[in-house]
């Protein structure tokens, strides 16, 4: 059975947020400006759409340092991300190298179907100087 996913004005609020960003951003800071802009959306309500858009594969979801969930609209296909520990700026990285290794272990120890994650942090120019 295939799941209908409604397209609710909350969850377009969300998302015309999400596509205005290019950092990662938590459900609180979205929450933040939704409400600055007037809209009437709970934050659990923001939280469940996050959950929707990334099980979608529309918004891709990572863990800070500090445990909390962060979420940024994110181009189709499988990538890395390179974010900045003091602004938060992404930028979307391709890792072939990263791609052969993950599926050289794999075979190695005899594992299949293997999907990974791959963020890496650090200090943007920037932010550097």
């Amino acid at each position: 059975m295939v799941e209908v996913v409604r397209n609710t004005r909350q969850r377009r609020a969300v998302q015309a947020i999400l596509d205005e960003l290019e950092s990662f951003v938590s459900a609180q800071d979205i929450h933040d400006k939704l409400r600055h802009r007037g809209e009437k959306v709970g934050l659990s309500t923001v939280y469940r759409n996050l959950q929707t858009l990334v099980d979608a594969s529309e918004v891709d979801a990572l863990r800070n340092d500090d445990g909390e969930v962060l979420y940024r609209r994110c181009s189709a296909g499988h990538h890395h991300h390179l974010v900045c520990r003091q602004c938060g700026r992404t930028v979307e990285v391709e890792g072939p190298t990263v791609e052969t290794w993950a599926d050289a272990v794999a075979r190695e120890h005899g594992f299949t179907d293997v999907a990974h994650t791959l963020e890496i942090f650090g200090t943007c120019r920037s932010c550097s100087r």
